[in-house]
């Protein structure tokens, strides 16, 4: 019992291992609060789109307007990692340019 408490209250008398040796003890970092990410954002929007398509009278409607709208933020989110010029050069690639039409004229 003795030698639980030592070690739960870090003072355990035991000899250090080797890799405690050679790598010092950091100082414990506060977690971080999770900040605000496009892509997950954007597959959200599109899974509640889809999800509305079930609704009686209004569904396909909420679900068109839904589903662009997670498009529209996905597309976005590579345009904020990749970088606006980057992106818009890949898309118009020649071997890209007929899906980068379909799917602009889609939305």
């Amino acid at each position: 019992m003795d030698k639980l408490k030592r070690v739960l209250s870090g003072r355990d008398a035991e000899e250090p291992s080797g890799l405690a040796e050679v790598r010092p003890r950091c100082p414990r970092q506060p977690l971080k609060p999770v900040n605000f990410s496009p892509p997950p954002l954007s597959l959200n929007v599109s899974f509640q789109g889809s999800c509305l398509l079930w609704i009686p009278k209004k569904g396909l409607v909420l679900f068109a307007v839904f589903y662009t709208l997670g498009n529209i933020a996905s597309i976005g989110s590579t345009l904020f990692l990749m970088g606006p010029m980057k992106q818009l050069k890949r898309m118009f690639e020649p071997t890209r340019l007929i899906a980068t039409v379909v799917m602009l004229v889609s939305i």
